[in-house]
């Protein structure tokens, strides 16, 4: 179980990563830093509905094998985690937009 928790793991915080490609370079430009380097981001926002559904099927997984071998008690709140930190990329890529116009707001 331990494997399948640390790919749904993984997963989530590759969905996360994916999800904030387009948020967090605007994030860091009102920091600061130059936005020379945004172009390499357009790659992988064109994969990030993929990942993401791919890290949702990896957290699904987890907590039905975790629910078939009956260590959902003792993993329940790692398997929390993942699915917030999923949860959290979905809701990030559908709000993009909204994101990135504040941020626009604030420069």
């Amino acid at each position: 179980m331990q494997n399948y928790l640390g790919l749904s793991y993984i997963g989530s915080l590759s969905a996360l990563g994916v999800a904030t490609c387009c948020v967090l370079p605007m994030a860091m430009m009102l920091l600061g830093l130059g936005g020379s380097w945004l172009a390499v981001f357009g790659k992988i926002a064109a994969a990030s509905f993929y990942v993401l559904t791919i890290s949702t099927a990896l957290v699904v997984v987890s907590w039905l094998i975790s629910h078939r071998r009956g260590s959902m008690a003792r993993l329940k709140w790692w398997l929390v985690g993942s699915t917030a930190m999923t949860g959290l990329a979905w809701a990030i890529l559908f709000n993009e937009a909204r994101i990135n116009d504040y941020l626009i707001m604030q420069m």
